[in-house]
């Protein structure tokens, strides 16, 4: 079975997003994207600042309560629904939890195949396009740099410190194969 499926992790402004892009663009056939930051504006707007759901600290800190692992666990579920029924799916993640995050989605594919991919960026140069973003507390960046990737097994690492996101993502579609 081909790999249907691309998840990459990697802190808060690490690049991410726009490495799916330009996924999406290189990719000969299409790809589906979803990430956390659409899951966490799915959840109902009380639950994004609650002890059940998931607060953002002033200080950059994210927790996350037991209904958000609820409801991320059935999302994780519908995801791989998805590619099992033929769609391919590129996921934007933030392992807060680094390798339990990376469990998580272990159990929900059931053995799916999957690129693995960690996105990495310096934490200096992550917490300036923070900054420059304007729509994150400041210090999560900085926070989640390092934290995400502890413990966490990759098929692949791509660096966008210096790295424009279409050349990581040409990286990670010339894997694929």
């Amino acid at each position: 079975m081909t790999t249907q499926m691309i998840i990459l992790n990697g802190g808060s402004s690490s690049g991410k997003s726009g490495i799916v892009r330009c996924l999406q663009d290189v990719l000969p056939v299409p790809w589906l994207a979803f990430g956390c930051d659409s899951f966490v504006d799915a959840m109902p707007a009380r639950m994004q600042a609650s002890d059940e759901g998931i607060v953002f600290a002033a200080d950059g800190a994210v927790n996350i309560g037991a209904e958000f692992r609820a409801l991320e666990a059935a999302w994780m579920s519908g995801v791989v629904a998805m590619v099992r029924a033929g769609a391919r799916v590129v996921i934007d993640d933030v392992f807060l939890g680094g390798a339990a995050s990376q469990q998580r989605w272990q159990r929900a594919l059931g053995g799916l195949p999957v690129l693995w991919v960690g996105v990495r960026c310096d934490s200096a140069v992550a917490a300036g396009r923070e900054v420059a973003r304007g729509d994150r507390t400041q210090g999560m960046a900085a926070s989640q740099a390092e934290a995400v990737h502890e413990g966490v097994i990759y098929d692949l690492e791509v660096d966008t410190t210096h790295t424009e996101s279409l050349a990581c993502a040409r990286t990670i579609a010339a894997r694929l194969g």
